[in-house]
């Protein structure tokens, strides 16, 4: 990248492995958080910044001259309120892509959202209308004219025990666990793809290697259409 990638909620479990991923890419990388003391230790030469999704004001000096985002912000479950989904998973975002028009250079963006969006049915939704404010949240990021790519991941864990094979759906049919680490790859994967751009894909684990290219897995989505022509 041509400039700096602020990790939004990079202090988190799975901002701190993107950062770590980026760094060992050799770019620059700035972890954005509200308390990044408390989380993850960033690994050396990443510059930690203090701001809060949720105040825009905050988000300027940390966006400035960046060529990439990467947002990765746990959502909270109040009904309403700083904690709440509609606060940090879509206000949030929006504010996020209002400071990047001002500060950034037209930021390549990824989005790590979650499968079950679509489905305003489940369980999930009763936390907060965690996921609606999801959807919203996405739509802005696609409405933006950012480039961008939408990674919803299925049900996260830490020991890869579904396997390291990476298996990439649309449509959010379907369901599966995934571990951070390969989320945090599709990530910074997706940053440096073309083919993973204006892209939005579910991502779950299988058994088998970890991919070692990742171009196949991205060259075989289809575009999001226009929100104007979605169901």
């Amino acid at each position: 990248m041509h400039g700096p990638i602020a990790v939004i909620g990079g202090a988190g479990r799975l901002g701190a492995l993107v950062t770590s991923r980026l760094a060992e890419a050799g770019e620059r990388v700035r972890v954005v958080s509200r308390h990044p003391e408390r989380g993850t230790p960033p690994p050396p030469g990443v510059a930690p910044w203090q701001a809060d999704v949720r105040y825009a004001d905050t988000l300027g000096p940390a966006l400035r001259g960046c060529a990439a985002v990467v947002f990765s912000v746990e959502p909270g479950t109040a009904d309403s309120g700083p904690d709440s989904p509609e606060t940090t998973v879509y206000s949030g975002v929006r504010n996020v892509l209002t400071a990047a028009a001002e500060y950034a250079r037209r930021p390549r963006f990824v989005l790590v959202s979650q499968i079950f969006v679509t489905r305003r049915e489940h369980p999930m939704n009763a936390y907060g209308r965690l996921l609606d404010w999801r959807l919203r949240g996405e739509d802005a990021v696609r409405d933006s004219g950012l480039a961008y790519t939408v990674v919803r991941p299925g049900w996260l864990t830490d020991d890869g025990g579904a396997g390291a094979g990476v298996r990439l759906e649309q449509g959010d049919r379907g369901d599966g666990w995934v571990s951070r680490a390969s989320v945090a790859e599709a990530c910074v994967r997706a940053l440096g793809s073309p083919a993973a751009t204006r892209r939005t894909f579910e991502v779950y684990n299988e058994p088998g290697p970890a991919p070692a290219d990742w171009e196949p897995l991205f060259r075989a989505l289809a575009p999001d259409p226009l929100l104007a022509l979605r169901p």
